[in-house]
């Protein structure tokens, strides 16, 4: 296949599933699978890191105004009942850490678990399961907290520490295990998938820079053996520049759309097409990836 076409087809499925409750990786896996890629081969490592790059430069640019409301409301907030420790941006920053250093102490675990095609099948599975069952209770009885202006410290720590399941499991889904975490808390549907968008900005900048130092420095990450030196071409860069555009369009549109659609309509859907897509890996995954 050719290779601009190749980074077009992988632009949309980042673009498509960084942010939907569906796993990314997962994703990309597949569709990498499908298509033959060498995922050994440094620059394919590098291609998908910074793809990854367009979709957050996306919801940066949407939730901007969001943001710098924030910062001119800190730390009282837009009704003045916030406090340093309680403001949106503070929240943020905490569920951050809280997903951080877990994720840090657990690299050699989340490594271990990267690759495993069966773990991924049945992350999808039982977060599928897990998100249906989430928001058919949470729609049933009353939240507490229909705002991220409402959200208390204990909400923050709580969504924090069950996103580090996204990154000890891929296939899980950081949008999955906020958005549930979130209504587990009492958020409403839009208020826990507004603090997911926002608690991914910094996680995703974070794991984003962390995996393309290993991939680009591998000697100055510790336990992370050596890649060949990784040549950059003309025609690689034109692709990886494909790549990066098409997945910021696309996330762009998607986030848009996937506001929209949880408001009226939750997230059954997405459980569903989760549920099918995890359980097509654990029947054919092993023919399609060869273990």
């Amino acid at each position: 296949m050719n290779d601009f076409v190749l980074s077009v087809l992988l632009g949309i499925v980042e673009g498509l599933t960084e942010f939907l409750p569906v796993s990314s990786t997962a994703h990309l896996r597949i569709t990498e699978a499908l298509l033959r890629i060498d995922l050994t081969n440094p620059y394919w490592k590098m291609y998908t890191i910074v793809i990854q790059l367009g979709a957050i430069l996306a919801l940066l640019l949407l939730f901007l105004g969001r943001i710098v409301e924030f910062m001119r409301t800190f730390p009282e907030g837009e009704e003045g009942d916030r406090t340093l420790y309680t403001h949106p941006l503070t929240l943020t920053m905490i569920a951050f850490f809280c997903t951080a250093v877990p994720s840090l102490l657990l690299t050699k675990l989340i490594g271990k678990h990267l690759e495993d095609i069966r773990i991924m099948a049945m992350a999808l599975v039982i977060g599928g399961v897990i998100m249906w069952v989430v928001d058919a209770w949470s729609v049933r009885r009353e939240a507490t907290t229909s705002d991220v202006e409402q959200m208390t410290l204990g909400q923050a720590v709580w969504i924090g520490l069950c996103q580090t399941l996204s990154a000890v499991f891929p296939g899980t889904s950081r949008s999955m295990s906020t958005i549930a975490a979130g209504q587990l808390a009492g958020m409403t549907r839009s208020s826990a998938l507004e603090f997911s968008f926002l608690v991914s900005i910094p996680t995703m900048i974070a794991a984003t820079g962390y995996d393309l130092l290993k991939t680009l420095h591998p000697k100055h990450v510790e336990g992370v053996q050596a890649l060949a030196p990784l040549v950059m071409t003309g025609h690689d860069w034109i692709v990886l520049a494909i790549g990066f555009v098409v997945s910021f369009i696309v996330a762009l549109g998607c986030v848009e759309w996937f506001l929209q659609w949880v408001r009226n309509h939750g997230f059954v859907l997405f459980a569903i097409y989760r549920i099918v897509v995890g359980g097509m890996l654990l029947t054919f995954g092993s023919r399609l990836f060869g273990a």
